[in-house]
């Protein structure tokens, strides 16, 4: 991980493709700048897939942009039924974003395969027969060891790098030492008793499970996970900071746990750089959270599969730390009118305390928080019909700056614009929740295995249970992706030889390094019934 500025040429770049998106974007999805002078701010990211990185073809695409700053208190998290997004912040958003695409862009080598002779276009290249994209491709058939192929079965093409760019710091560790920078008086704020019943934590034995910091307290205890910040008589969230996040990416990679039951966790799995303005970045805050020697460094050398054999390009979980580049903070000055003020003392302060008068300078009264979060993701490299009960939003923006319009949403408390958080139904989840990102993924492990292997007695978007059905591939795909009625035991698999257990256990150690890591537990008791319309249910 570093500072270092030597890639600054892209770094701009990148920061400047991410602002042009946005740019684009309806004006409802954007902060509103008042007629009397004042504003509102949010922070604003980008997934940017850069194709050849310094070589003469080296061509960047923007994968997705997102804005936003709030998160649900932990209370409410048992009514969100998998249909409501429980962290807004921007850079939470843009890595689900970012996986919405990788299921789209599998799904859509899919289709493509089964649309064209022998599973590919013959006028295309040798090397890139097997589907079409310019950003995945099918892993290589394994013939040893009785099985007709590796799994996942995709992997993102090895001259693929991903870099995120973020117009402030991220909340939580790495961004301590501005905060500290920018008060008045450095002493920090006491931490307030929670109040009112929260929901059980079911993994109680978690180490430092009581001593989950609020993001604004204790400047004197770095190093350690913190809950997102929220105004002081707020109740409290249990979605952890956006540096623990990150952190925690630098184990898991990029992959969200349905992605990753497709696409292989490669080196370019993993974010490549974090792209921040100059004035936004604390080399110390950064090296201690997010480097090499930081404070994950014991996890240096571990391998997940526990295997010290493999080779640093054999997939797998491993410690990958990232760069963090800078660009100038006049030129995003320039590009950005929404940022916060600096007369707003902490960048960990969130959108919810902006509004409180003790935390607030004297010229920030012209600057109110946006409660508006927007979702813009880039359409898969081939067209396939969505279902038709998927609104993508692509009808409204079909392209943005040249690129086509995947999908396009505009979020209110975890919703999208015009339905109730308190009252969530399928019509309003966003398809970055848990159980649209879920289904979308059983859609796709249903497209792996042909139809006369799928039954009448099967739910939709999903494989029949048959143990055993002769062929080999079949086999393959039911053992990696069988039928699972609950999003809980999706999320911890138990069938031995599953891929998915690696991942388990490398972010489970990792949550031991991080130290205080506790569950944000209460939204996992659900299938995807959740998504049936009562209405028609009913009928």
């Amino acid at each position: 991980m570093s500072g270092d500025t030597s890639d600054f040429s892209l770094s701009s770049r990148i920061a400047s493709l991410v602002h042009a998106h946005f740019d684009a974007l309806p004006t409802r999805s954007k902060p509103t700048i008042f007629p009397d002078g004042s504003r509102e701010w949010i922070p604003m990211a980008g997934i940017v897939a850069v194709k050849g990185v310094n070589t003469p073809s080296e061509s960047l695409t923007c994968i997705s942009v997102t804005s936003g700053a709030k998160c649900l208190s932990a209370s409410h998290l048992p009514r969100c039924r998998g249909l409501v997004l429980h962290d807004c912040h921007a850079e939470i958003l843009a890595i689900r974003a970012f996986n919405y695409w990788l299921l789209t862009e599998c799904n859509s080598v899919l289709s493509r395969e089964k649309q064209l002779p022998n599973g590919h276009d013959a006028s295309t290249p040798d090397n890139q027969k097997v589907s079409d994209s310019p950003f995945i491709q099918r892993r290589k058939i394994k013939e040893d060891k009785g099985s007709p192929t590796e799994w996942p079965p995709f992997e993102l093409r090895p001259d693929i790098k991903i870099y995120m760019y973020c117009t402030c710091a991220p909340c939580g560790d790495a961004s301590m030492e501005l905060c500290m920078a920018a008060q008045e008086d450095a002493t920090p704020w006491e931490v307030v008793q929670e109040e009112g019943p929260l929901p059980k934590i079911q993994d109680a034995d978690v180490p430092g499970a009581e001593s989950l910091l609020d993001g604004r307290a204790h400047f004197s205890l770095l190093g350690v996970v913190r809950r997102k910040p929220a105004r002081m008589d707020a109740e409290s969230t249990r979605s952890k900071s956006c540096s623990d996040k990150l952190a925690l990416r630098q184990i898991s990679s990029l992959l969200s746990c349905n992605t990753s039951r497709l696409v292989a966790p490669t080196e370019n799995a993993y974010l490549a750089g974090l792209v921040l303005p100059e004035d936004e970045i604390s080399q110390v805050g950064c090296n201690r959270s997010f480097g090499e020697n930081g404070r994950m460094q014991a996890l240096r050398g571990r391998y997940w599969p526990n295997d010290t054999k493999l080779k640093e390009s054999t997939p797998g979980y491993r410690f990958r730390p990232f760069q963090v580049l800078s660009v100038p903070s006049e030129d995003v000055a320039a590009l950005w009118p929404f940022a916060k003020p600096k007369s707003v003392s902490c960048p960990a302060i969130s959108l919810e305390q902006e509004g409180d008068p003790s935390t607030s300078g004297a010229k920030s009264n012209k600057a109110r928080p946006g409660n508006v979060s927007a979702v813009w993701v880039l359409a898969p490299s081939y067209h396939y019909p969505p279902a038709r009960t998927m609104d993508t939003g692509s009808k409204t923006v079909p392209s943005l700056c040249r690129s086509k319009t995947g999908l396009y949403e505009t979020i209110i408390n975890g919703v999208k614009q015009g339905n109730r958080a308190s009252s969530p139904g399928a019509r309003g989840a966003s398809s970055l929740s848990r159980a649209k990102l879920w289904a979308l993924f059983r859609e796709i492990a249903a497209a792996l295995v042909p139809h006369t292997y799928q039954t009448n007695d099967t739910p939709a978007g999903s494989l029949s249970d048959v143990s055993e059905t002769g062929d080999p591939h079949v086999d393959t795909v039911q053992h990696h992706v069988p039928y699972i009625a609950t999003y809980q035991d999706f999320k911890n698999p138990t069938r031995l030889g599953d891929s998915a257990q690696f991942r388990m256990q490398a972010i489970k150690d990792a949550k031991l390094v991080l130290k205080g890591w506790v569950p944000n537990a209460g939204d996992e008791s659900w299938g995807l019934d959740v998504l049936v319309d009562p209405k028609k249910r009913n009928r």
